[in-house]
């Protein structure tokens, strides 16, 4: 065996302050522009308007590369902090995890909503700053603070201007240190774009935006929208038919509310247009969420509940056919903006929400009162209505070509395959689940249209070294090809007659969360990777991660309803445990899932199955050549029945960065 290297005390670094910022930027910020640093300077202004506090918001760019950003505020607090022992303004620009964010469900909190979370935001843009200065107004004095080199302080908290004044806020003023970034360029049409959507969210607050010209002329560019969503929503469909009158509202939670806390809620503007082209913006206090989330989800089954209730209450529906969420939602265009006491985004750019409950505050509130908006504008429904019904007729006459082009290839299914409704491939899903019992929960659990259920029997044989003339002799491999309608194939055979006539485009692997269950996806990752690679390589494959645990939190108040939570791991369920206890929970208890089969079906679909609250992590071969030999050998290493020998050196000598 060979000798180790040392390994001792010594080894072990600790990173302090911003150092793990600098070491992983990539883990806090997107790293394409400066962009989301100087957005986290804006969300900060942004917070404070949301709270009442702040009506103007300035953002001036230098041709210097430096941007700062200015409020009317309450000012950055510049008293020394009661345990830290330094000013506030020095801890938010140095310390990682600190703010006035957290405490939001105490009476007085400084912040009831706000799009920080993790107190992580501007001392992130300190930690990826060549120089930061700041500049406070409050009580009654202009202080200023100067950060240099990525967060030390050049310059402490010091009053430059005793002399009294009235004015209150904050200016920060920031140069991106362009080591950091591919661009070291802060993109004017992002900014542009950052700083409208703060005007159009909040009535009564005028965002502007000043350019610093090669001359020292500053040009200028401002928002105030006196219609709020509804004008910015009429001027995203200014180049767009539009059908009928806009759908406008806002409902907000109050005191009586036995689900959520007061003031969460959202308000949202939507309209629907001629062409299939339907796209919009959504926001989480203020906060843009590119890639939607849970919320956008809730506005998507509502508007499909919605249209589909007016369809069949007015005979529209014709026979055979059937409305999906896509056939509702191709012409909408629509901006949306919520409000949740305790967001949660995936990832620190926060571009997708991640609350549970996200959706079903969006669809609670939007519902019930489109249902009733249909009912006063009938006109503008049945126009809707016969759009969607237009998109779900042409769908089943595509649906039908496709399936009388494979039918005649297509080999006897296996018995235990639950079908779905569906004829077509791209809106239909295949669950390869471990077990018999989890497959009968699945099949109680699923959404019929388009999800079908294949239950595996435990762990199938490690196939790598089993060759495609021999593989379908095993009953689990042979089903999974029947299912699929795909044979066993090469990545040296052309990819688009491979996958012609392949039956399901979305294929999520589900097993236990458990070791085993981790076992048994490793398993079927292998039959995958050596048997149906172009079903991986075309992005078919997922992996469907189920929880290990389920969370219970007691009522506790008005304010704090009931709550049944899931997390996917030790890691997260601490995590969940911590949050709940800052909300004021005090009685909660956990229960650990033994597996699929255990769950029912209502807690399986919604953890693991809904595609509103699913957690899916996509399977990708990588694209260069190399890196798809080191996968493969990789895996010939791991799965090869020779390799025995390079697998105990390589657990001698990695074993210890396994966490049991």
């Amino acid at each position: 065996m060979a000798s180790s290297p040392s390994y001792t005390a010594h080894e072990i670094d600790v990173l302090r302050g911003l150092d793990p910022v600098k070491q992983v930027p990539s883990m806090y910020t997107r790293v394409d522009s400066p962009a989301h640093i100087i957005q986290e300077v804006i969300d900060n202004a942004a917070d404070e308007a949301l709270a009442g506090y702040a009506r103007n918001i300035t953002v001036t760019m230098y041709q210097d590369g430096s941007v700062s950003v200015e409020d009317d505020g309450r000012g950055i607090p510049v008293d020394n902090h009661p345990v830290e022992k330094v000013p506030g303004v020095q801890l938010i620009f140095t310390e990682l995890h600190s703010g006035g964010k957290f405490r939001k469900t105490q009476e007085g909190a400084a912040y009831s909503f706000s799009g920080g979370l993790h107190g992580v935001g501007v001392s992130v843009t300190n930690a990826l700053s060549k120089r930061i200065e700041v500049e406070i107004w409050r009580d009654g004095k202009t202080y200023n603070m100067v950060f240099s080199d990525g967060g030390h302080i050049e310059s402490p908290l010091s009053v430059v201007d005793s002399k009294k004044t009235k004015r209150t806020g904050t200016r920060v003023r920031a140069w991106p240190d362009g080591a950091y970034f591919n661009s070291a360029k802060v993109p004017v049409a992002e900014i542009e774009r950052i700083l409208c959507a703060k005007s159009v969210l909040m009535k009564g607050v005028a965002t502007l935006l000043r350019i610093e010209q090669k001359d020292g002329v500053f040009e200028e560019k401002s928002w105030f929208y006196k219609d709020g969503m509804l004008g910015y929503l009429n001027e995203l469909c200014q180049e767009s038919s539009v059908v009928g009158e806009a759908f406008t509202g806002e409902s907000y939670a109050t005191d009586t509310d036995p689900v959520f806390s007061k003031g969460e809620g959202c308000a949202w503007a939507l309209r629907w247009i001629e062409e299939p082209i339907g796209s919009g913006e959504s926001y989480v206090n203020l906060i843009p969420t590119a890639d939607g989330g849970t919320h956008v989800t809730g506005l998507r089954t509502a508007i499909f509940d919605a249209v589909k209730s007016f369809a069949e209450t007015h005979g529209m529906m014709p026979k055979g056919v059937k409305l999906t969420p896509e056939d509702t939602w191709r012409n909408v265009r629509y901006v949306l903006s919520t409000k949740i006491l305790q967001p949660q985004f995936r990832g620190q750019v926060k571009d997708k929400l991640d609350n549970r409950e996200g959706h079903r505050l969006v669809l609670d509130a939007i519902k019930p009162r489109l249902e009733s908006w249909f009912l006063a504008n009938l006109e503008t429904a049945k126009t809707v209505a016969e759009l969607s019904l237009d998109h779900a007729k042409s769908r089943l006459k595509e649906g039908r070509k496709v399936e009388r082009k494979r039918s005649a290839g297509l080999s006897e299914l296996p018995g235990k395959l639950t079908e779905a409704q569906s004829d077509l491939p791209a809106e239909c899903e295949l669950f390869l689940v471990e077990g018999d019992s989890a497959g009968g929960s699945a099949k109680q659990a699923r959404a019929k249209y388009n999800q079908a259920i294949l239950p595996l029997k435990g762990k199938i044989e490690n196939t790598w070294e089993v060759s495609k003339d021999l593989v379908l002799g095993n009953s689990e491999v042979h089903d999974i090809a029947a299912a699929l309608g795909v044979d066993p194939h090469g990545l040296g055979d052309d990819q688009s007659a491979v996958l012609a006539k392949l039956r399901y485009h979305t294929i999520p692997i589900m097993t236990d969360a458990d070791d085993d269950g981790c076992h048994i996806r490793t398993l079927l990752l292998t039959v995958f990777l050596r048997h149906f690679p172009h079903v991986v390589k075309a992005g078919h494959l997922y992996i469907a991660q189920a929880p290990l645990y389920r969370i219970d939190a007691a009522s506790a108040g008005k304010n704090r309803p009931a709550r049944k939570l899931y997390a996917m791991n030790d890691a997260e369920l601490q995590t969940t445990l911590e949050r709940l206890e800052k909300e004021g929970y005090r009685n909660m208890q956990t229960g650990r899932f033994k597996g699929l089969g255990e769950m029912n079906p209502e807690e399986l679909w919604e953890t693991t199955m809904s595609p509103d609250t699913r957690r899916l992590v996509r399977v990708v071969l990588p694209e260069t050549e190399e890196e798809l030999v080191n996968v493969y050998d990789l895996f010939n290493h791991l799965m090869g029945k020779k390799e025995a020998a390079w697998r105990r050196e390589w657990m001698s000598s990695k074993g210890y960065q396994v966490e049991i």
